[in-house]
């Protein structure tokens, strides 16, 4: 009677967990990179050379001149901005969000957006501007 080696059960590779991670990994970079651009044609205000520009990796949301609120070219309101961001921040947790307010746009409206980021637990909210000629 021969017995039987329990090393050959035991030796083939699953490839199927790493396939589902990465089809996750790729839904995930498919829908938030279209978000990582403004697409929108704002006047940025001038500030200082030692000014912040924005960070090329962080989702840019927008304030357009008339107050309204845009994630991408998409306009969204401010609490679907906000629900988007939490959903978002379960797969990133250190989400670095940059808003760019139009020179013309209400200090209000940008400040009310920013606010309404950092209540819902936001750490990294910028504002972003452009550097002067």
């Amino acid at each position: 009677m021969a017995r039987r080696n329990s090393l050959d059960n035991s030796a083939t590779l699953t490839l199927t967990p790493m396939i589902d991670v990465m089809t996750v990994l790729l839904a995930v970079f498919v829908v938030t990179t279209p978000m990582m651009t403004s697409g929108l044609d704002l006047d940025l205000p001038k500030a200082g050379h030692g000014s912040v520009s924005g960070d090329d990796h962080a989702i840019q949301l927008s304030v357009d001149n008339r107050g309204r609120y845009y994630m991408g070219k998409a306009e969204m309101t401010k609490s679907a901005i906000v629900k988007k961001m939490l959903a978002m921040k379960t797969e990133n947790e250190k989400l670095t969000i940059m808003i760019n307010g139009d020179q013309a746009a209400s200090y209000g409206q940008v400040i009310e957006l920013m606010g309404a980021l950092k209540d819902a637990g936001f750490a990294r909210v910028g504002l972003r501007t452009r550097i002067p000629d």
